[in-house]
C-alpha cells in the first residue's frame, strides 16, 4: 500500500495519455531509425517493420490490461513484482531505470547535435533542466508541453510524407515488394529489433498509472490508441522514404528524412527537418524522464532504492526528489560522456523489460485462447533481443547481471 499523503495526483485523462505515449514514441528514433533498419533488412524493411508492430501490439494488450488491475507507478516493475515475485519486478524496473537513464542522456545529447552541434553538451544539460523543471511543476503541465511538441513533430513529420509521395521523382518499385526477394530473416528480426523502440513509448502511459483519471478505463483505451497513431505515421514515413531513396539509399542515409526531401527536389525543406528532429528529441526526452522517476519512486517506495526518493512534493504532488536525482544523474552524463553509441543494452533492457509485462499477463487467465496475446510478445521479445547486434546483447545481459548481484547482496544483507 501507498502511505497516506504520498499519492500522486490523478489529472491525466485519455487525450493527456495518448499524448505521452506519441511524445515517446515519435521522438528523434523516427529521423534516424529507418536508416540501420534499412542497412539490417535490405528490401524487407517493411517486414521488419510489421514484426515490431506485432511485437509492440502483444506488449501494449499486456501492458494496457496489467495497468487497469495495478493502476500505480512504476508500471512493469510493479506488475512483476505482484504476479512474478519480488524479484522479477525488480529485475524489470531495474533494466528500466539503468537502460532509460542511458536513453535521456543520449536523447539530450541528440537535441544538442541539431540546435547547436560545436556545443552539444552545454545545450544537452540545458534541455535536461529546462525540462526537469517542467516535470517538477506537475504532469498536467508536462502533459501540456508535451502536445505542443507532438503537433509540430506531426506537422513536419507530414510534411515529409507529402513532399516525397506528391513528388514526380518517387517510385513504388523502391518500396522492396515482395518483401523476401534479396531479404535474409536474420536482417529482417535485426530491423525488427531497430525499429521495436520507435514504439515502446507507450510504456510512459503505465507508469504515469497513479496519475491517470479512471485508471481502469483511461489506460486501456489510451494505450492502443496512442500504438495504432504512432504505426500510421511509421508506416507513412517508411514508405515516403522508401519511394524516394530506396532500401540502399537509406541504408546510406546520415540524416534519412532530410536526405529524402532532398531528393524530392526541395532542399529548404531539410533544415526545417532538423528542426522537427530536434523538437522531436525533446517531446521524447520530457516522457523518458517522467517514466524514469515514477518507475524510480515505486522502486524507492519497497526500498530497493534510497526510500527519500520516495517522497512526493505536499503541493505538485509528483515526485520530486525522484525527478530531481534523474535530472541530476542525466545533466551529468550529457556534459560529460557522448553515450549515443554505447548505450545498446538500453535496447536489450526495454525488450528484458516487456518480457516480463507478458510474462506477467500470462497469470492473469488460464484460458488458452486468453493466453496467446502474452505467449506470442513473451516469445517475440526474447527472439527479437537476441537478434540485435552481438554487443549489444552482450551490455545488456551484463547489466541484467549487476542488477541481479545487487539484488542478492541487498537481500542476503538483510537476511544478517
Amino acid at each position: 500500500m501507498t502511505p497516506a499523503g504520498s499519492e500522486l495526483r490523478r489529472t491525466l485523462g485519455v487525450r493527456d495519455a495518448v499524448v505521452v505515449g506519441l511524445g515517446s514514441m515519435l521522438g528523434a528514433g523516427i529521423f534516424a531509425a529507418p536508416a540501420p533498419a534499412a542497412r539490417a533488412a535490405g528490401s524487407g524493411l517493411l517486414l521488419g517493420l510489421a514484426l515490431a508492430a506485432v511485437v509492440a501490439y502483444c506488449n501494449a494488450s499486456s501492458s494496457a490490461r496489467l495497468a487497469a488491475l495495478y493502476p500505480a507507478s512504476g508500471g512493469t516493475y510493479v506488475y512483476g513484482r505482484e504476479r512474478l515475485g519480488e524479484f522479477w519486478g525488480y529485475l524489470a524496473g531495474w533494466s528500466f531505470v539503468v537502460g532509460k537513464t542511458a536513453s535521456c542522456a543520449a536523447m539530450a545529447l541528440t537535441v544538442g547535435a541539431y540546435v547547436w552541434p560545436e556545443h552539444r553538451h552545454v545545450v544537452a544539460v540545458a534541455a535536461v533542466l529546462v525540462l526537469t523543471a517542467v516535470n517538477y511543476g506537475g504532469v498536467r503541465k508536462s502533459a501540456w508541453l508535451t502536445r505542443v511538441l507532438v503537433v509540430v513533430v506531426l506537422a513536419v513529420l507530414a510534411s515529409v510524407v507529402a513532399v516525397c509521395l506528391g513528388s514526380g521523382r518517387s517510385d513504388a518499385g523502391r518500396l522492396g515488394i515482395p518483401v523476401w526477394e534479396g531479404a535474409s530473416a536474420g536482417g529482417v528480426l535485426e530491423a525488427a529489433g531497430l525499429l521495436f523502440f520507435a514504439f515502446a513509448g507507450y510504456a510512459r502511459i503505465a507508469t504515469l498509472g497513479e496519475e491517470v483519471r479512471n485508471p481502469a478505463r483511461t489506460i486501456p483505451r489510451a494505450i492502443p490508441l496512442a500504438l495504432g497513431i504512432a504505426l500510421i505515421v511509421y508506416v507513412a514515413v517508411a514508405v515516403a522514404v522508401l519511394s524516394m531513396l530506396g532500401p540502399g539509399g537509406l541504408g546510406r542515409a546520415a540524416a534519412p528524412l532530410a536526405d529524402a526531401v532532398r531528393a524530392a527536389g526541395l532542399p529548404e525543406l531539410a533544415p526545417v527537418v532538423r528542426v522537427g528532429a530536434a523538437v522531436a528529441a525533446l517531446g521524447s526526452l520530457l516522457a523518458l524522464i517522467l517514466g524514469v522517476s515514477r518507475t524510480t519512486l515505486a522502486m524507492a517506495r519497497d526500498r530497493h532504492l534510497p526510500g527519500a526518493l520516495a517522497v512526493v512534493h505536499p503541493r505538485f504532488r509528483v515526485p520530486h526528489r525522484a525527478e530531481l536525482a534523474v535530472g541530476v544523474v542525466v545533466a551529468v552524463l550529457a556534459a560529460t560522456v557522448d553515450v549515443r553509441g554505447a548505450i545498446g543494452f538500453s535496447s536489450f533492457g526495454v525488450l528484458a523489460y516487456y518480457a516480463v509485462a507478458n510474462a506477467s499477463a500470462w497469470t492473469l487467465e488460464r484460458a488458452p485462447v486468453a493466453r496467446v496475446v502474452p505467449a506470442v510478445g513473451l516469445v517475440g521479445c526474447v527472439v527479437v533481443a537476441v537478434s540485435l547486434p552481438a554487443a549489444s546483447v552482450a551490455a545488456g545481459a551484463g547489466v541484467l547481471a549487476v542488477g541481479a548481484g545487487a539484488y542478492g547482496v541487498r537481500r542476503w544483507t538483510a537476511s544478517r
